[in-house]
């Protein structure tokens, strides 16, 4: 069963169908890829890993070229221009997002151990993002107040991440895993909140134990909202290896 089924059969598709325009042309190719589109595919490489240390304001077709040994118009051939370059990393950032950290945290059960599988995944993202960085994050700061198709389609990403986070939540509060009175937009605002602070603290400050700070204070935030089944069902799902 591939991920997106198991996402489909579950009724957790928002984030999937509000993303399927960033998995258009990369999904599908995998495994028969042709020459061209191998040489795409590493040239995107090589851009997301320049995009995550210097920004995506940092990309551009001339240092993509001497990275990949091409010449400027060869890059260029593939991407048309240095905008569309940008919106191609911000897609492939996206799908290998989704498949390390949604595809397989959908795989577990309905509700809290399903929430607490996203939160776990996208904090381990970001353990290893420590030393180059998260294009979520600082993409939003370059395009904070630049309007364009590079702001909307990073926008795009992650409102999608933000709907299927929303969505989890909701879940668990039909499953009764949380009280019936919780605010499924509150929760999502301080479930972001913990990942901004962890970002801010392992990668520019990094301070020792941010990661045990960032799980502690999910926890809490869950043991807030949860009820007797939540807690129950949040307990076996910790248990299990």
């Amino acid at each position: 069963m591939t991920p997106p089924a198991t996402a489909a059969e579950r009724g957790d598709t928002e984030f999937a169908d509000r993303a399927a325009p960033a998995r258009a042309g990369t999904r599908s190719a995998r495994g028969a890829l042709h020459k061209g589109q191998q040489t795409r595919a590493a040239i995107l490489d090589a851009a997301l890993g320049l995009a995550s240390h210097m920004g995506l304001e940092g990309l551009s077709i001339g240092a993509l070229a001497e990275l990949m040994q091409m010449s400027k118009s060869g890059v260029f051939a593939h991407f048309g221009s240095r905008e569309e370059l940008q919106i191609s990393v911000i897609r492939e950032y996206h799908r290998r997002f989704e498949d390390e950290v949604f595809f397989p945290a959908v795989r577990e059960a309905r509700g809290l151990p399903r929430l607490a599988a996203l939160f776990e995944r996208w904090v381990r993202r970001v353990s290893m993002e420590i030393d180059s960085g998260c294009i979520y994050i600082s993409g939003a700061v370059e395009f904070d107040d630049r309007p364009g198709p590079v702001r909307d389609a990073l926008a795009a990403m992650v409102q999608a991440w933000h709907a299927a986070l929303e969505r989890a939540i909701r879940i668990a509060i039909e499953e009764a895993h949380l009280r019936p009175d919780t605010d499924a937009q509150q929760m999502l605002f301080e479930v972001h909140g913990l990942i901004l602070a962890l970002h801010h603290d392992a990668r520019f400050l990094r301070m020792p134990g941010a990661l045990d700070r960032a799980r502690a204070g999910f926890a809490r935030l869950v043991a807030h909202y949860a009820t007797a089944k939540g807690r129950r069902a949040d307990r076996v799902a910790v248990a299990q290896p």
